[in-house]
C-alpha cells in the first residue's frame, strides 16, 4: 500500500487544485524562458538572413541597428573593388508606424538592390519584387494579405510577396522594398521643407558678396542637390571569396575607405550584449523570483498539508512505523506535485506559445534544466513538512 498516493485520493480536491496553480506558475516561467532565448533569435534573425561576412557602417558608430549610420549608395563599388570581397550590396533600414484598419500599425521596413543580396531569405506565398517601384513582400506575422496597399511617404505599395518570419532586434515583423523606394521614404523630403531649404540657400547666398550672379546660380544648384539626394544607405553588406581573411578585408576597408567594416562576429556582440542586455537580464532575474515563489508556495502546500496528518502520523508511529516510510509519504508527494504541474505548465505553453507577441523559442536543454530545478524544488520544500512530521510524537494519536 502506498501511502503517499491514498493520501491524495483522500485529498484529491486540494492536491489537484494546487497542482494546477502551480503548474500556471512553472509554465510562466518556462514562457519567460522561452521569451528569453526569442529576444536573441529576433536580435540576431537580419543577421542570418542577410549572410554577410562584413558590414560596412560609418566611421566611429556601432550601426547599423545600435546606431544611426549614413554613408554614400556609391560607396558598395569601392567596397567590390577591395581584394577578398566577391560581392557588395547596400542596405536600408528604418522603423515604420502607419494607421491599418484604425489601429497602430509598426514594422521594420528594409530596402535592397534588387540587383544584389539582403532582400528576402524566401517567399512562402506570391513572388519577390521585380519591378523598381511601389512593390513590397512582408513577412507573415505582419498578417497581410497579397494585393493588399499600403501606403508609406506619399506613394502607395502593393504587397506582391509573403517571406519567413523576419523581425527587428525589437521584435517588429520585417517588410522589403526596393531600395530606390527605401530611400524616398526615409531620405526624401516633402516639398514644404525643399522651398524651405532653398529659400535658405538664397539667404545664405546672398550674404557673399564676392560671388556674381552666375556663380552664386551654380553654386546653388550643388548645394541643392547635395542636400536634396536620396543616395544614402545605412550599410553596405559584403561577401568574401573563398578563402579570403577576414581581418585583411577589415583593414583594407578602414584604413582606404575610411568605414567601419564590422565582422559578423561584431554585430552579434553589439546586438547582444549591448542592445537586449538589460532585457535579457531583467527576465532572467523574473525567472529568479517566480522559482523562489513556486519553492514557497511548495513549502506551504507540503506543510500544512503535514499539519492535518499530525494524528495519522502519530498512529503510524504508534504501530511502529518507521520514520523512512513517514518521509517517502512526503517526499512522493511533493515529488508528484512537481511533476504534475511541470506537466501542465509545459502543456500549456506548447499549446499557446504561437500566439505570443513576441518570439517563444523553446529549447530542449533548457526545458531539461528547468524540470531538475523544478524536482530539487521539490525535494527541498519537503524538508518543511518533514521535519514537523519526525517531531510528531507517538501519544498524540491518543490525543495526548
Amino acid at each position: 500500500m502506498n501511502l503517499a498516493i491514498r493520501d491524495i485520493r483522500y485529498h484529491r480536491g486540494r492536491f489537484v487544485l494546487t497542482s494546477i496553480g502551480l503548474g500556471l506558475l512553472i509554465g510562466v516561467v518556462i514562457s519567460m524562458g522561452g521569451i528569453y532565448r526569442g529576444l536573441s533569435a529576433d536580435a540576431l534573425a537580419i543577421l542570418e538572413s542577410v549572410k554577410a561576412d562584413v558590414w560596412v557602417v560609418q566611421k566611429d558608430t556601432n550601426g547599423p541597428f545600435a546606431e544611426s549610420s549614413r554613408i554614400p549608395e556609391d560607396i558598395k563599388y569601392r567596397i567590390k573593388a577591395v581584394p577578398g570581397v566577391a560581392d557588395a550590396s547596400p542596405l536600408s533600414f528604418q522603423t515604420i508606424q502607419v494607421e491599418r484598419q484604425g489601429k497602430p500599425f509598426r514594422f521594420f521596413l528594409i530596402g535592397y538592390d534588387l540587383n544584389g543580396f539582403g532582400g528576402p531569405p524566401e517567399i512562402l506565398a506570391g513572388r519577390n519584387i521585380r519591378q523598381k517601384h511601389y512593390e513590397m513582400v512582408v513577412a507573415k506575422a505582419m498578417k497581410i494579405e497579397i494585393g493588399e496597399k499600403i501606403r508609406l511617404g506619399i506613394h502607395d505599395y502593393t504587397v506582391v510577396g509573403i517571406t519567413s518570419k523576419v523581425v527587428s532586434s525589437g521584435g517588429d515583423p520585417a517588410a522589403y522594398v526596393s531600395l530606390a523606394d527605401a530611400q524616398d521614404i526615409q531620405f526624401k523630403k516633402d516639398n514644404d521643407a525643399i522651398r524651405n531649404d532653398r529659400a535658405r540657400i538664397d539667404n545664405n547666398l546672398a550674404g557673399l558678396r564676392s560671388l556674381s550672379p552666375v556663380q552664386a546660380k551654380y553654386v546653388k544648384q550643388n548645394i541643392a542637390g547635395i542636400t536634396e539626394s536620396t543616395h544614402t544607405v545605412n550599410t553596405v553588406v559584403a561577401r568574401l571569396t573563398p578563402g579570403a581573411n577576414l581581418h585583411e578585408v577589415q583593414e583594407q576597408i578602414r584604413r582606404w575607405n575610411h568605414f567601419r567594416p564590422l565582422s559578423v562576429e561584431e554585430q552579434t556582440k553589439i546586438l547582444t550584449r549591448g542592445m537586449i542586455e538589460k532585457s535579457r537580464m531583467q527576465i532572467g532575474l523574473f525567472r529568479v523570483i517566480l522559482l523562489v515563489i513556486s519553492a514557497v508556495i511548495i513549502s506551504l502546500i507540503i506543510y500544512t498539508s503535514t499539519i492535518d496528518k499530525i494524528k495519522v502520523i502519530a498512529t503510524l508511529k504508534l504501530i511502529g512505523a518507521q520514520n523512512r516510510v513517514i518521509i517517502g509519504m512526503i517526499l512522493q508527494q511533493s515529488l508528484l506535485m512537481g511533476v504534475i504541474a511541470y506537466a501542465l505548465g509545459y502543456g500549456l505553453i506548447l499549446l499557446t506559445y504561437e500566439k505570443f507577441p513576441r518570439r517563444i523559442v523553446l529549447e530542449a536543454f533548457d526545458l531539461q534544466v528547468l524540470f531538475v530545478i523544478v524536482m530539487v524544488i521539490c525535494t527541498l520544500s519537503s524538508f518543511v513538512g518533514i521535519r514537523k512530521a519526525l517531531k510528531v510524537e507517538p501519544s498524540e494519536a491518543l490525543g495526548g
